[in-house]
């Protein structure tokens, strides 16, 4: 019997409906619209279709949108009083700035810049250390959205063995804060992980995040395990001459054959993060006017 596939394009377009809901609430009941900034410095061109698709996300569930496009050769002092601009603006709920950024400029300075409350990334220090604590912060998009597809997946996760692969401050980490506020025991392996396969095998939860493709085998995977595939490698199509396709960390074809349930790639885990992106602006808008939070969309 082969595992439930978890849909997270269906699953992320419930969560946008749901962050309308609650928007057009806010506006209708204290006239407040949430405003997400997306600053993009340079001409990327993955870069510049992320930053459309999240411009066309936040005006659909209703949030108003700001763009600000920078030239690759900004200085790093005007790309900061942008950002004090932005943190200083009533009007803007939510700041993120899209990586990568050209060389001359630090990622962890730009970052840090931004105004924690309004780091809708979830990637300041200060956010982390809220998660680390068990406090309120705003936590990063992607392991949001697998925290979201596990509760829709596990009535309760109190208890299970969690093993989380990849120990990055983005995904590793944030992850396995998180399933601990799940009360689940929770593991995080890496490279150097002595008997990788064997410390998988125990896991109730695997969440695999390294970035090598189709790493994890199936007899890496306990039977009816629920498996959060988070790696994307895009490689040479075998019948395209010319075209790609994406692979995840976890060899699918084997795994779906044990495991519980899976999120497939691409359509699992990537899909929820824009979707996140939105949750935080919302949750963000809800904190700074001292209005009370939705549940279930934040952690």
């Amino acid at each position: 019997m082969g595992a439930r596939i978890i849909d997270g394009k269906a699953f992320a377009a419930t969560v946008r409906g749901q962050v309308a809901g609650h928007v057009a609430r806010l506006k209708a009941d204290h006239g407040i619209t949430p405003g997400l900034a997306v600053v993009l410095v340079g001409e990327d061109p993955a870069s510049e279709v992320y930053v459309a698709a999240k411009h066309k996300q936040t005006v659909e569930v209703g949030m108003a949108s700001f763009e600000h496009k920078l030239p690759a050769d900004v200085s790093e002092a005007d790309l900061f009083a942008l950002i004090d601009r932005l943190n200083a603006d009533p009007n803007v709920h939510g700041i993120l700035c899209q990586f990568p950024v050209p060389d001359h400029l630090d990622e962890r300075a730009v970052v840090a810049r931004i105004d924690p409350a309004k780091d809708v990334d979830g990637l300041s220090v200060v956010n982390a250390g809220l998660l680390a604590s068990g406090e309120k912060g705003l936590v990063s998009c992607t392991p949001l959205g697998c925290l979201m597809l596990l509760r829709d997946q596990i009535d309760a996760m109190s208890g299970l063995d969690a093993v989380v692969i990849g120990r990055s401050n983005l995904f590793g980490k944030p992850m396995a804060q998180l399933l601990l506020q799940e009360n689940c025991t929770v593991t995080i392996a890496h490279s150097r992980t002595k008997d990788l396969a064997a410390v998988c095998k125990r896991a109730d939860i695997l969440v695999a995040a390294v970035g090598r493709a189709e790493m994890v085998k199936a007899d890496w995977v306990k039977p009816g395990a629920t498996v959060i595939d988070v790696g994307i490698t895009r490689i040479p199509h075998p019948d395209k001459p010319g075209a790609t396709r994406l692979l995840g960390d976890v060899d699918f074809a084997q795994v779906s054959e044990v495991a519980g349930a899976i999120t497939p790639v691409p359509g699992g885990v990537g899909p929820m993060t824009i979707a996140c992106l939105l949750a935080n602006t919302l949750t963000a808008c809800c904190r700074a006017h001292g209005i009370e939070e939705p549940e279930g969309l934040t952690a």
